[in-house]
């Protein structure tokens, strides 16, 4: 089984496993990632997701081997992407634990999550730069948006390597972890992030993410709105709680 889904309480962890070629993704782990996401999207038991790539290494992209033997990935402009959910636009948020390489399509299935933590010998890149391959996955997409235009055309021109501790720096990773800790680390994460009142902290998360294709005016306009829908179900109580002593010490507690 190449892909395999593990919960725990509002956690749900999707791990990629194909160690045989570092976790690369052919046609039929991409099909099972997406499947995976799309579940854990519909599950109203689940919260915050995790995607972690086992046996030491996060993914080396996309299967080369397979193209090579005619096995390709989904070449569509519509629907999914060819590593799988990268085109899938979740309700909730995803964090990716990082260990190993996190290289080429799966960079971009990093980029794609929320947060990333990585283990600080872990190494980031568009390798695919060697090959020929082109970032058809959102690379060119969410790396300038994510760590800015410049940052963003060192590595999509030279496929450079990146090291944890570069990729921190540059906002390309939210956390560096110890050696063997990524996975632990991003549960914990996530658990932190499930504990939040939740349409609150979504709302807030879907106005971030629209707000990059919006004009100023617009984007002010959607985050009201979608704010205004949590106030009454989700706020009052928050608010009332802090009201009657939770909050005493203000919200610095």
């Amino acid at each position: 089984m190449s892909v395999r889904v593990e919960k725990n309480g509002p956690i749900t962890t999707v791990i990629l496993h194909r160690p045989e070629v570092r976790n690369a993704v052919d046609a039929g782990s991409a099909q099972a990632l997406a499947d995976a996401f799309r579940a854990f999207d519909a599950d109203r038991d689940a919260r915050v997701g995790v995607l972690y790539g086992d046996a030491g290494t996060f993914c080396a992209g996309a299967d080369l081997k397979a193209v090579s033997e005619g096995r390709l990935l989904r070449l569509e402009p519509d629907g999914d992407g060819p590593m799988g959910p990268s085109r899938l636009r979740l309700s909730k948020p995803v964090v990716a634990a990082i260990s190993g390489h996190a290289v080429a399509g799966g960079l971009e299935l990093a980029l794609w999550c929320d947060l990333r933590v990585a283990e600080e010998d872990a190494v980031l890149g568009v390798f695919c730069r060697r090959w020929g391959v082109p970032l058809i996955d959102g690379g060119t997409v969410r790396l300038p948006r994510l760590i800015g235009l410049s940052r963003a055309l060192d590595l999509i021109l030279t496929g450079r390597a990146v090291s944890a501790g570069e990729a921190l720096g540059m906002g390309l990773v939210n956390r560096v972890v110890p050696k063997g800790e990524a996975r632990a680390a991003a549960e914990v994460l996530a658990a932190q992030i499930a504990a939040f009142p939740q349409a609150c902290m979504n709302a807030d998360r879907a106005s971030a993410y629209a707000q990059a294709d919006l004009a100023f005016e617009d984007a002010m306009r959607q985050e009201f709105q979608g704010g205004v829908e949590v106030l009454q179900t989700e706020s009052m109580p928050g608010v009332t709680r802090f009201a009657k002593g939770a909050g005493r010490h203000g919200q610095f507690d």
